[in-house]
């Protein structure tokens, strides 16, 4: 039991914490307000119990045919670019006013956001069911390891928006322009490499 819910954690690990867009999206929301990234977090998690749902009811295959995932491809290209023009154009934003006058976002767009960015991500699709058979050829406990993993997720998405947002005092106002920049940058190329292995596809 413990050891599925060790493989479970670091599997859980191994999907939250590289540099991927969600985080990308969840740092440059937490620099202005903790709370939302976290709702990001949480939206990226939900998308994850979802396809989780899909695999233990047997449903996924019928995610993992070319069309779904050229769909998923070509609307997450768009979906990415989206954002990248979103947090180009909110570049400079300044970040050292109190937090009290921090405009609020509405939490159900950036938990929708959160939840699409994870879930037309056809990478996801293919984390998940790389998974599945890791957990089935390992003969571990997949409730305990699902417990593990969904352990992993939400101790990242509530650990790494709180660090990034604690030292949001360290960050000049010119470096949290280039920082923007750098996340618009970052995902537009996300959203082009989309396009690309649709098209190569």
């Amino acid at each position: 039991m413990v050891l599925s819910y060790m493989e479970g954690f670091l599997l859980g690990l191994g999907a939250a914490v590289p540099l991927g867009p969600i985080n990308i999206l969840i740092m440059n929301e937490s620099v202005k307000r903790y709370k939302n990234g976290v709702i990001i977090g949480l939206g990226a998690m939900s998308s994850d119990i979802t396809y989780l749902f899909l695999i233990m009811f047997g449903l996924m295959i019928y995610v993992n045919q070319p069309e779904i995932l050229n769909g998923l491809s070509l609307f997450g290209g768009v979906f990415l670019i989206y954002l990248a023009y979103t947090i180009y154009k909110n570049r400079d934003t300044k970040i050292d006013i109190p937090i009290q006058q921090v405009a609020k976002k509405s939490s159900m767009k950036l938990y929708l956001k959160g939840y699409i960015l994870t879930s037309v991500n056809p990478y996801t699709v293919g984390f998940w069911f790389s998974v599945s058979g890791y957990i089935a050829g390992k003969e571990l406990n997949p409730f305990i390891t699902l417990f593990g993993m969904l352990s992993a997720i939400l101790l990242w998405i509530t650990l790494m928006p709180y660090l990034v947002h604690r030292s949001r005092h360290k960050i000049s106002q010119r470096v949290s322009h280039w920082i923007s920049l750098v996340s618009s940058i970052i995902l537009f190329g996300f959203g082009i490499m989309m396009f690309i292995n649709l098209f190569y596809n």
